[in-house]
């Protein structure tokens, strides 16, 4: 009730009596605690969001600070994989599935810890007052354990896991805003590791996280610095014994660091979206390269690695032919190589465009063949020509019989299907002799040629060194 009241006086400033009036404002209260909750609350799950979140976490703070012995501890935790619920079927299940994420997390904490939504598919548990940090790890097992069991959505049994990253306070060091931080460094590793786990934070990984923010502004500089270049390694074949092809392999040469190899930025330019501006240097830069190797007499066409995130751009195409008009640069001298995953992420939205492209000559091949999970009927639909063979089925070739026995059945495989193989990574002068052996078309490794820039790659061609090498051997 709200009160009002007023003194009535006479002529003379002495009060009479009281006049006021009672007012029932229980709607009005409802309507603020309405707007209070709805500010501090996830409109999707009604769990708590970041900012009550963070309030909590700075009480909880300044509790473990006044207390010797006071530890809590923050879980960070990201659904895996949850984007194909949403690509796959629709986001009003994706909506429904985490409903059904909050509500078993409810469950499976303790009733005075948090659990909150910080956003997307992002949740955030506090455990305050904890004894030892085992307690938060076995938490992080029960929550692993019971959301990897299926959640029944509508008509859909769907099965997810999740990415947890802990870090634990004290009060007396990281602010609330630091500890938030560090369990989200925590949980990402927990994703690079392979997902479906935790991991606890340790200033180690802080420090790689601080080396890739870094890294990223370093990147976001390189090309308009002119920092990247080309090297070139030579695909020859064994029946011919000549180079035909090379393969562009893009390197950072950083102003501090000297040499950068490619496995080292290309993740952090794929997540930050630098791939694509980097892919069309790539492809410009090759094409140029193969223009003047052609005017030097000779004609070798040179393969670049397109990024899955440029696959899934819409103007692959468009991109790909204006970069070979600028250059006027035929065609045929340009191979595409997609990776297997790459290929199968995007089939359908990558289908038209790369035959667009193989209709105009520029040959397609599909890269590290055998770490996928491409199907056959995939090789069918697609315009590929050339099966890149991963490194990694050739390394015990020479010793181990199911090595040898899965290659050979690669390979004759790939010439029942009409496709040309190339296996890369040979480093050995038995794996040469093997493949040369199994009817192997190409070849691609340091027992050839390792990497070259690509004044000493036109010399490597013009000499003819494969031919003598791989006389040599045979």
């Amino acid at each position: 009730m709200l009160s009002r009241g007023a003194a009535i006086r006479d002529e003379s400033g002495q009060a009479i009596r009281l006049a006021g009036s009672q007012t029932d404002i229980t709607a009005r209260k409802r309507a603020e605690n309405r707007l209070l909750h709805d500010a501090l609350h996830d409109p999707l799950t009604t769990l708590p969001n970041r900012t009550f979140f963070m309030r909590r976490l700075e009480s909880a703070s300044r509790q473990a600070a006044r207390n010797d012995d006071g530890l809590f501890a923050v879980l960070f935790l990201d659904v895996d994989r949850f984007k194909v619920v949403n690509d796959s079927l629709g986001h009003i299940v994706g909506d429904q599935l985490l409903v059904g994420i909050s509500e078993r997390l409810r469950t499976l904490v303790r009733p005075d810890d948090v659990v909150a939504r910080l956003g997307g598919d992002e949740f955030a548990i506090l455990l305050e007052n904890i004894s030892n940090e085992s307690m938060a790890t076995q938490i992080a097992d029960r929550l692993q354990k019971e959301l990897s069991q299926p959640f029944n959505v509508g008509d859909q049994e769907v099965f997810t896991a999740a990415s947890i990253g802990i870090a634990f306070g004290t009060g007396d060091q990281e602010t609330p805003v630091e500890l938030l931080r560090n369990a989200d460094t925590a949980m990402y590793r927990a994703k690079s590791l392979g997902r479906a786990r935790y991991e606890k934070f340790d200033q180690v990984m802080h420090l790689y996280a601080v080396e890739l923010l870094q890294l990223e502004t370093d990147l976001r500089r390189a090309l308009d610095r002119e920092e990247f270049l080309l090297y070139y390694q030579p695909i020859v074949s064994l029946q011919t014994l000549q180079v035909t092809a090379c393969e562009a392999l893009i390197r950072w040469r950083h102003p501090e660091r000297g040499m950068v190899l490619p496995g080292e930025f290309i993740p952090v330019a794929e997540d930050t979206g630098l791939i694509i501006p980097m892919s069309d240097w790539v492809v410009r830069t090759a094409c140029e390269q193969a223009k003047a190797w052609k005017e030097a007499g000779l004609e070798i066409p040179i393969s670049v690695n397109i990024s899955p995130r440029h696959i899934k751009h819409e103007d692959l195409y468009e991109a790909i032919t204006a970069i070979l008009d600028e250059t006027d640069l035929n065609p045929r001298l340009l191979r595409i190589e997609l990776t297997e995953s790459a290929l199968m992420e995007n089939a359908d939205s990558t289908i038209k465009p790369l035959y667009r492209l193989y209709s105009m000559g520029v040959e397609i091949s599909l890269d590290d063949f055998g770490t996928g999970y491409s199907s056959l009927t995939y090789l069918r639909r697609f315009p590929i020509s050339t099966l890149k063979i991963d490194e990694s089925f050739i390394r015990e070739i020479a010793t181990d019989p199911s090595d040898a026995a899965i290659c050979s059945g690669v390979i004759a495989l790939a010439h029942s299907l009409g496709l040309n193989v190339v296996f890369e990574g040979v480093e050995t002068e038995e794996q040469l002799a093997f493949l040369r052996k199994k009817d192997c078309d190409e070849v691609q490794g340091r027992a050839i040629c390792p990497p070259l820039p690509a004044e000493g790659c036109l010399q490597f061609m013009r000499g003819n060194s494969a031919k003598t090498h791989l006389e040599k051997i045979s």
